[in-house]
């Protein structure tokens, strides 16, 4: 058989995509699983065996239903939910489409399940979901943890290209929102702590988040290794593979630590927990509770609806001090 994973949101949700490809590999072993992605994350899985990886590079939705057709595809699964992905799906006339019942267009899938949201459910197991319509003609083995491939060789090359001493910790301060960032200077004093403690400190994220990086260095003293928009996708893996804990906002290296085993604690502002995407894995979590604005959106918010940004500010450094100092 052939299969196509339809994943082309950002980093930390293809991430959580990677136990739906390995219970498809371990279901159906000797079939082909083709990956579509965001253009840019080509590399996410490389050396995952039994997993081709096409990446976005059209959008219209019948130019690339005419990529899936050449595919000869049996079966589809889209954890993405948007429009574009089931209208293309279907115009690919693949035989059998699975996606979720809230999708854009889900009338256009030949097997719809429901997507739980808001109720703790995580967002592994929300994908792995999309397999149940399969459990009628086929055995379907679940496996849950997310995984990137890195090897030792890898991450030892890049540690040593960046000259990181061990043991080190990594910062990740930034977001494409502004209400899931923790004060930059917070983590500016988590990095003084640690430093302090004999740790190295290391700050990681995309050019986007080069000003929240610069602010978290700043208030570090300098002393904190920035490594912010310095780094390739694959490196900023290695560096997380690493490292001895992860401190980040609830973003993309949450899962890129649990996925490589790294122990990590994820911050929350104005998301919750109960949204799906806390730590699958070895890590805690630190948010303020009681808070009647919390949560204020799905995804995050430009600004604090409320003025005052309670959920963050009043989040101190001292409290994910107590929470990192378990795992080390």
């Amino acid at each position: 058989m052939r299969f196509l994973v339809y994943q082309t949101a950002f980093l930390g949700d293809l991430i959580l995509t990677s136990p739906l490809l390995k219970s498809l590999r371990k279901s159906f072993g000797n079939s082909e699983v083709f990956l579509f992605v965001r253009k840019g994350f080509e590399d996410v899985f490389r050396g995952f065996e039994g997993i081709s990886v096409i990446s976005l590079k059209e959008k219209s939705p019948l130019k690339v239903a005419k990529l899936f057709r050449e595919l000869s595809v049996d079966v589809a699964l889209s954890p993405h939910r948007s429009h574009r992905a089931s209208l293309s799906l279907f115009l690919s006339r693949i035989r059998r489409r699975i996606g979720f019942n809230t999708s854009g267009f889900s009338f256009l899938y030949t097997d719809r399940v429901p997507h739980e949201f808001k109720r703790g459910i995580h967002e592994v197991d929300r994908n792995l979901s999309l397999l149940k319509p399969l459990e009628d003609e086929f055995e379907v083995i679940y496996d849950r943890e997310p995984e990137i491939p890195v090897s030792s060789t890898e991450s030892e090359s890049v540690v040593e290209k960046f000259s990181l001493k061990r043991p080190y910790i990594v910062l990740a301060p930034g977001s494409v929102w502004h209400t899931k960032a923790w004060i930059p200077e917070y983590y500016g004093e988590v990095a003084k702590f640690f430093l302090k403690e004999g740790y190295r400190v290391v700050l990681v994220g995309s050019k986007g988040d080069e000003p929240y990086c610069q602010k978290a260095w700043e208030s570090s003293d300098r002393k904190s290794i920035n490594l912010c928009g310095k780094t390739s996708l694959r490196e900023f893996f290695s560096i997380v593979k690493e490292a001895a804990l992860v401190i980040s906002n609830d973003s993309s290296p949450v899962h890129v630590a649990v996925s490589l085993k790294t122990p990590v604690i994820e911050i929350y502002g104005s998301t919750v927990p109960d949204f799906g995407f806390y730590p699958y894995g070895e890590g805690d979590i630190v948010e303020l509770k009681g808070l009647k604005c919390r949560p204020c959106g799905i995804h995050g918010r430009r600004r604090c609806p409320e003025g005052h940004f309670k959920c963050m500010v009043d989040l101190k450094p001292e409290i994910v001090i107590e929470k990192a100092l378990k795992y080390l």
